[in-house]
Formats: structure tokens, sequence, C-alpha cells
């Protein structure tokens, strides 16, 4: 093993890795850091969301080896390495009252049990940073909440010589980070911009929502994402409560730590993302922004720190700040 910098990166499916932190994981690629995504299971269940693919039968019935080859695609354009944990896509369920989950899948999974390979991919691959979702998965996808959930417990399993010692050597990571691509700061800062410049948003939607439902306070310049969570950038400190104590917080005191710049590598991001071709819209509301206005409003991908072994001062710019002092590089 070399003394690179190293980042894991746990998704749920084949395209979240290319929705969320592409660019961030594009950018230290370029910069020599060994970026390795995890994904959590095959898309098996995953939809044909393009609507320009959505009636081809073949597709349809050959997802798995589809999202396989997809995942590949991406894999190449990012120019990261990827594992697959090898669990059942849950699918998302659907209707009122909700089915069971399907019998077998990663979702209903032992905790304990389904982290056992995740341990044992980070004592190989020594990640000193590693990222994933936070505990409501993003949003409330049983696969999202389950990729946290063992994420989590791999962390702080791996470095103990009595947990698992038939997955290798313990190993510790330094930084744990709960991915924030969605952040109402964000989204309402790249919808003004729209609307200033005369163009429609594809947020419009979301925005009315949010004051409708959700946060009765967004006139007065709310601070929470889709369901309500918090991101109020912080204003400076020593990082706090990142040692698991108090992590499963109130939604709405979520909240972005760090903001890496990244802007430069959107246009990788984009390209990863299509390679996604059933997931994605070519034509749809994920490219209808204009990537000079992305560029010029929110030119960073955003994260929370819920775990640090090293010290590091908030707000940061860099998910290997504190790391690199402790790194021979």
């Amino acid at each position: 093993m070399d003394q690179r910098l190293r980042l894991m990166a746990v998704h749920a499916h084949p395209d979240d890795e290319s929705s969320k932190g592409a660019a961030t994981m594009a950018r230290y690629v370029a910069e020599g850091v060994d970026v390795l995504v995890v994904t959590c299971t095959g898309g098996e269940r995953g939809d044909v969301l393009n609507p320009k693919l959505k009636d081809d039968p073949e597709l349809a019935a050959n997802i798995h080896e589809v999202r396989r080859a997809e995942m590949a695609a991406a894999r190449e354009i990012l120019g990261v390495n990827q594992a697959w944990l090898g669990f059942v896509d849950s699918g998302l369920p659907e209707g009122d009252p909700l089915p069971p989950l399907p019998e077998g899948c990663f979702a209903l999974e032992d905790v304990a049990t389904a982290a056992q390979p995740l341990v044992k991919l980070m004592r190989e691959f020594r990640p000193h940073v590693v990222t994933t979702y936070d505990e409501d998965g993003g949003y409330p996808h049983p696969d999202h909440i389950q990729c946290h959930n063992i994420t989590v417990a791999a962390f702080d399993a791996a470095p103990d010589p009595d947990r698992y010692p038939e997955a290798g050597e313990p190993w510790q990571p330094l930084k744990l980070y709960y991915d924030r691509a969605i952040n109402k700061d964000r989204v309402l800062a790249l919808h003004n911009a729209m609307e200033q410049r005369g163009l429609e948003s594809p947020y419009a939607e979301w925005i009315k929502k949010w004051w409708t439902e959700n946060d009765p306070n967004a006139d007065k310049g709310g601070d929470g994402d889709p369901d309500g969570a918090g991101d109020k950038a912080p204003d400076g400190g020593k990082a706090g409560d990142t040692d698991g104590a108090g992590e499963r917080k109130q939604r709405r005191e979520r909240k972005t730590t760090t903001r890496v710049q990244c802007a430069d590598y959107f246009e990788i991001r984009d390209r990863a993302l299509l390679a996604h071709a059933t997931q994605i819209d070519p034509d749809g509301w994920w490219f209808s922004i204009p990537m000079e206005i992305q560029r010029e409003v929110w030119p960073t991908e955003d994260y929370e720190l819920i775990r640090s072994h090293v010290d590091t001062t908030l707000p940061e710019d860099d998910l290997f700040a504190g790391v690199h002092e402790t790194v021979a590089v």
C-alpha cells in the first residue's frame, strides 16, 4: 500500500456516486488521491427512468447487467476504483399502505452482518476519509438508510481488533462525512440565479412545497433541505461532536461543515451521470441550469463532518483537512 491519500465513498446503487459527490471525487483523483467507490447493491430493482429508453423490453429484462455496464462506464469517466458489496436492491416501496420490502433485500439485512464485507474493504483499502449519507439516507429510500447504517457501523468497527477478526488487520479511518448534495441554501441560490436571469428554474415546485409544507419561516430565510434539514454554514470554531456523541440529531440540526471547491469538474460529473443512461434523462431538469451559472453561484459540493480523529477547524474546504499532516505523501 502506497502513502497516497485515500477516499472511500459508500453508495447504495449504481448512479448514486455520479449524482452525489462526483465532482469532488474527480478533483481528488486529479490531485493524486486514490478513490474507491463502494456500491452496496446492483440496482436490479431500479426502473428505467429515461423516457427515451423506457419502452425498450431488452433493457427492462436485463437491468442488472445494464446497470453494471453503466457503472463501469461512469467509473472510467470519474477515474475511480469501484467495488460491489453484492447486496440485492430493495426497490422503493410505493403505495398506501406501503408494501413490505422483498425478502432477501439489502434493507432487511442485519446491520452487523451486512457491515462485515464493508469492514473487510476498509481494512484492505485503508481509507483516510469515508463519505456516505445521513441517517435518513439523504432521502428516505430504504437502501440509502441501510447504506448509512452499515457505513457508520463499519467505520466504528474497522479499527477494533476484537470485531470481525476474520476481516483483516484493523484500520482506523480518520474522518467520516455525510453528503449534503441536496441542501436548501444551494437550491435557493440556484433558483434565484435562474429567475434573476429570466430563466425557468427547475426548483420552483420544490421551493413552493417547502414554503407551504415544511418551513413556515422560509420567507424569512429558512435554512433547511427538502425534508426540513438545516444547512446553515458554520461560523468557524473547532470541530465539535465529531466522535459520534449526539450523532443522531434532530433533522433541524443538519448542517454543512465542509464545502469542496470542484466547479472545474462539474462537466466530468455530468458525463458520469449521463453514463447511467437508464437512470437519467439527458434533456431533464438535472441539466437545466447552465454550467456557467452553476460555477458562478455554487461552485462547491457540500458535506457534514460527523467523526474526526484529527484536529480540524470548521468550516473546512477540504475533506482531508487535518489528514495531510498525518500522512507522508
